[in-house]
């Protein structure tokens, strides 16, 4: 597949909703996962004792992971993409 001609407004476009579509179920996963976490934390913090704040971090810190994971996939396709 050639690489698109982002200098055409049309092509930027359609190429722009293409790269959109890429890694979304784990880009949303991982935003999930992350605000999951954070409310571990803040439950935690707000005197929920029955939840230890490793938890919360560990939760978040797995969540951030995903997100970093989804964001290099993405970059890895439009890297390969613009090889042609």
């Amino acid at each position: 597949m050639a690489p698109p001609d982002l200098k055409d407004p049309v092509q930027r476009a359609a190429y722009h909703r293409e790269l959109r579509g890429v890694a979304l179920r784990l880009r949303r996963t991982g935003i999930g996962v992350s605000l999951a976490g954070a409310l571990l934390v803040l439950l935690h913090r707000k005197g929920m004792e029955a939840l230890p704040l490793w938890l919360g971090v560990g939760v978040l810190g797995i969540g951030v992971l995903v997100t970093i994971a989804a964001i290099s996939t993405r970059a890895a396709y439009h890297r390969l993409r613009m090889r042609g």
